[in-house]
């Protein structure tokens, strides 16, 4: 038997064949060597800084707001602007202002003796402006607390008035409720603020006890008023003074007039007097003592007279009342009856027909009426009709505010 070809076939020498195998060996390894440079240089490559790169397939946002992200909204175009109004040919511009008036009434009712009447309705009260008949916008009968100033005079007039004065202070301030504001103030020659709106009836007392050694003579009444009236004005609300008074002005800058007018322009207060030394007074009519007001300031039974008189003006024409008490224990009836009339209002409001703002002073006037529309009957317990009073400011004045 025979292995490989036969002898009669040309066979390559054993030293060609070697040199075909290495050869292709090399050019393998030149082939490997070559295509390993190219992918290293295709590594190596710079970044075009202009080429953008591809969003990732998945895997979510590739920024750090949380695993969600709301898709922004479509960008929708500006509403358009809202069409100005076509002007009218020959029509200026301008603006409107309406300012409609409104006039707040405290109306307090008694009988003769002055026992309030409570329980009257709206359709129970007529209003008149000037004669006008005026229609009701509100009304409601208040329980509230009051806002009042004590005021008081204290002068070295006569030591019976100065006892009075005091007497008739302390009586008023035992009369105070808890919620009551109430500020003190002293007058002779000029006003003395001796304690401000308070709550505590004990800081009202300290400061009536600074009232021990009185200053000067003077009882300058129309300066005094007229300085509590400017800080009242800057309260809101409803406010009362209590003033406790010879009712005599000795040396005031302001007249009489110009008190008066402004009490009338002054509005949302009342003033409630009571007269002190009346029982020295009388004593002196009958007795002739001819003592003075103070040193050297004589003060005659007319000058009594005359203040008893703006005393009541200045009560009629803010809706209180005037109190001449003869005898300290009258006191406490009268505050009493003070702090029911306070208490027990009727609060009325009304838009006035006449809607002008001219600085003109308007007069008010309040009837009772009947359902029926006749004149209101008030019966006591017995039956027998009792007469009435009706109280509340007899005016205002119409400001004429700028704007």
């Amino acid at each position: 038997m025979f292995s490989g070809v036969s002898a009669g076939q040309n066979q390559a020498p054993p030293a060609f064949g070697k040199r075909v195998i290495l050869l292709a060996l090399v050019l393998c390894w030149t082939a490997a060597l070559t295509l390993s440079a190219l992918a290293q240089d295709k590594q190596q490559a710079p970044a075009n800084p202009n080429q953008q790169e591809a969003p990732p397939a998945a895997g979510g946002p590739q920024n750090d707001v949380g695993p969600y992200v709301i898709p922004k909204k479509k960008e929708e175009p500006p509403p358009p602007a809202p069409e100005r109004p076509k002007k009218i040919e020959g029509m200026p511009d301008y603006t409107i202002n309406v300012q409609v008036p409104l006039v707040n009434l405290d109306v307090l009712v008694t009988t003769r003796d002055g026992q309030t009447i409570p329980g009257l309705k709206k359709e129970n009260f007529k209003i008149f402006e000037d004669g006008a008949p005026q229609q009701i916008s509100t009304f409601h009968q208040t329980t509230a607390p009051i806002t009042a100033v004590l005021l008081v005079e204290f002068a070295s007039t006569n030591y019976y008035f100065m006892v009075d004065a005091l007497n008739a202070s302390y009586a008023f301030s035992n009369t105070l409720q808890k919620d009551d504001w109430v500020a003190v103030i002293s007058y002779d020659m000029k006003p003395y603020i001796l304690a401000d709106f308070t709550q505590d009836k004990r800081a009202v007392q300290a400061a009536l006890n600074q009232l021990r050694i009185p200053g000067f003579a003077e009882t300058n009444l129309f300066d005094a008023v007229f300085d509590t009236l400017d800080r009242l004005d800057r309260i809101e609300g409803k406010k009362y003074i209590i003033l406790v008074t010879t009712g005599v002005d000795t040396f005031s800058k302001l007249t009489l007039d110009k008190i008066l007018k402004k009490i009338k322009s002054t509005k949302d207060v009342t003033i409630y007097p009571i007269s002190v030394g009346f029982a020295v007074r009388n004593y002196c009519e009958v007795h002739q003592c001819g003592f003075t007001h103070g040193f050297g300031i004589p003060v005659g039974n007319m000058d009594y007279l005359q203040a008893d008189n703006e005393m009541k003006t200045f009560a009629s024409l803010t809706g209180g009342r005037a109190y001449f008490p003869r005898f300290e224990g009258e006191l406490p009836e009268i505050f009493n009856q003070i702090g029911a009339d306070i208490r027990n209002q009727y609060n009325i409001s009304y838009h006035p027909t006449n809607s002008k703002q001219d600085g003109t002073y308007r007069k008010l006037k309040v009837e009772l009426q009947a359902p029926d529309g006749g004149p209101l009957k008030v019966r006591d317990q017995k039956g027998k009709d009792v007469k009435y009073i009706v109280y509340t400011r007899e005016g205002y004045t119409a400001k004429h505010t700028v704007e």
